[in-house]
């Protein structure tokens, strides 16, 4: 497979990149995209064949399930069985950017993420690139642009030099704003339930899964007590 870098700061680079990107994911081939966060190695999230070229690339097993990443808050109803009015404000308000949320999936979803235990992680990337390219295809699989146990790439360089020839396009937007990967919160023991007036009880607790560039601090800003530190 031959792969390029397209230099996004260029505007036919960026149309020409744009295009075949979109080209390659159809085709169920991958492609390097910046992020807010770091760099990251995407695959059509509904592509078997996709999904597996991408944890191979990066060394994984099924038992390391990529995120995904959507372009729209909406999207959270198509792709979760249940969405708890907390997930919905903490999107609201750390949306787009560096929070990642592990619901329940919807279970009719045809598409084989890995050993998710019906779970997915979700995240609405904060950078024009990656957001424009969701829009144009629906949602990615993605996952850090890296070799497994390797530091995440936060240029396209970096990620290039890790996954070589079997990344089909390289969409370069610059040095990662952030340079740190996302904060990683697990919803999925959080259940609402309502009284015969309408009010809302919340209960579960959320779990942090990876630290990252969302601090504790934040999220406990609108999750209060229901958020679950380490001691």
């Amino acid at each position: 497979m031959t792969s390029r870098i397209y230099d996004c700061s260029l505007d036919t680079d960026l149309l020409t990149g744009m295009r075949l990107a979109k080209v390659a994911l159809q085709r169920d081939e991958l492609v390097v995209l910046p992020t807010d966060t770091v760099y990251g190695i995407a695959a059509n999230a509904f592509s078997h064949k996709g999904v597996a070229a991408l944890l191979d690339a990066k060394g994984r097993t099924a038992q390391s399930p990529p995120p995904v990443l959507i372009s729209n808050i909406s999207q959270l109803d198509a792709l979760t069985d249940f969405v708890p009015q907390l997930a919905r404000d903490l999107a609201a308000t750390f949306w787009p950017g560096a929070l990642t949320i592990i619901l329940k999936a919807q279970p009719l979803l045809q598409w084989n993420l890995g050993e998710t235990k019906g779970t997915v992680a979700l995240r609405m990337p904060d950078h024009k690139i990656a957001l424009a390219l969701l829009e144009e295809v629906g949602p990615m699989a993605v996952s850090s642009a890296n070799l497994t146990g390797e530091p995440a790439a936060t240029t396209c360089q970096q990620a290039e030099a890790y996954l070589g020839s079997s990344v089909s396009v390289y969409l370069d937007g610059g040095t990662s704003p952030k340079g740190e990967a996302s904060t990683i919160l697990d919803l999925t023991s959080i259940v609402d339930t309502y009284d015969a007036d309408g009010g809302l009880t919340t209960t579960g607790s959320i779990k942090i899964v990876r630290r990252g560039a969302l601090r504790p601090e934040q999220i406990r800003s609108i999750a209060g007590s229901l958020l679950e530190l380490e001691a």
